[in-house]
């Protein structure tokens, strides 16, 4: 007679096996994967919060306030500034010349940028020479190159009144002219930044497969035909880039004309070719010190540049699409 008490089964169930070991590191991978690229790039918006964001904000504060810089007046006006800033006549004198000079610099620059790019792309002798040659000008410190073509620019004993006289024109008031100096600091802009514009452009280029253009080319393609309808299309997230960032950097040029007029933050004799970055200045840092009235222009000027920008960007957007077609 057998007893069922203090048998063990033959076959007993094996313990389950531990998994929160497992568990846990599945989770620590998925928290990796989840949260880590925020912390990878945590640093820059912590940066751009200090340094971009909260300058930008606090702008637009002290710009509800009559606020002087030399007396210490803060003074709650609300958008009083606004109101008395459309009504400056002086502030849309200084937007037209932006504008002008922003058209005059940015339109030739790029469409020089573009083509001298596809002449950097092409087989020819010393070609890395000239692709390090054409971003010289860039590296050249603005101020020596604003006071160069200064020189170059002279009323008197310049070197292009010079060359003007030896082919029979009259020399030209390059500072007391509004159209002559708008030109004179555009040259100065496009000499400048052409060359950096064309190494992005090359750089767009050489990512786009060289069958495309051997297909065309047993077609019977021309180059310039090669160049409307493949290169142009291909690298069109390049041509928006670089328009949206020459907008930017044209609505604020401010050392050009201030080296081009020798340190006359007045932009000539009757503000010819002051920019609206050095009516700011003269504003916020000259006379009254009138930082609140200084901080709502920059924040009009900030507004206008996100327009343009938006404006420029659906034009070339437009006008390569109709290329495409």
């Amino acid at each position: 007679m057998s007893s069922a008490v203090g048998t063990r089964p033959r076959h007993a169930a094996a313990p389950p096996p531990r998994t929160e070991p497992r568990q846990r590191s599945y989770r620590l991978g998925r928290w990796d994967i989840t949260y880590s690229p925020y912390l990878y790039v945590a640093p820059f918006f912590i940066l751009f919060g200090v340094f971009g964001l909260f300058p930008v904000l606090y702008t637009v504060y002290v710009s509800l306030f009559d606020y002087e810089l030399l007396s210490g007046t803060k003074e709650f006006v609300g958008l009083e500034n606004y109101r008395v800033l459309l009504e400056d006549s002086q502030f849309w004198n200084a937007a037209y010349n932006t504008v002008g000079i922003f058209v005059l610099s940015t339109v030739p620059q790029l469409i020089a940028a573009l083509i001298l790019a596809n002449l950097l792309n092409r087989q020819m002798r010393a070609r890395t020479l000239f692709r390090m040659g054409v971003v010289i000008p860039n590296i050249t410190s603005v101020a020596a190159v604003g006071i160069i073509f200064a020189l170059i620019f002279a009323d008197r004993y310049g070197l292009v009144n010079w060359l003007l006289g030896t082919v029979g024109i009259d020399p030209i008031a390059w500072r007391d002219n509004r159209y002559a100096s708008w030109f004179a600091i555009a040259f100065m802009v496009d000499w400048r930044w052409t060359g950096y514009n064309a190494l992005i452009y090359l750089g767009a280029m050489q990512a786009i497969p060289k069958d495309l253009y051997e297909s065309a080319s047993l077609d019977g393609a021309s180059a310039w035909r090669q160049f409307w309808t493949i290169t142009v299309p291909l690298i069109r997230p390049t041509i928006l880039f670089t328009v949206i960032i020459s907008t930017i950097g044209g609505f604020q040029i401010f050392t050009e004309p201030l080296m081009y007029g020798f340190g006359m933050i007045r932009g000539g004799g009757n503000h010819e070719f002051q920019t609206l970055a050095m009516y700011i200045y003269e504003q916020t840092f000259t006379g009254n010190a009138e930082y609140g009235y200084g901080s709502a222009m920059s924040w009009l000027l900030f507004m206008m540049i996100i327009i343009f920008a938006l404006i420029n960007f659906a034009l070339v957007r437009r006008s390569v699409k109709g290329e495409q077609k």
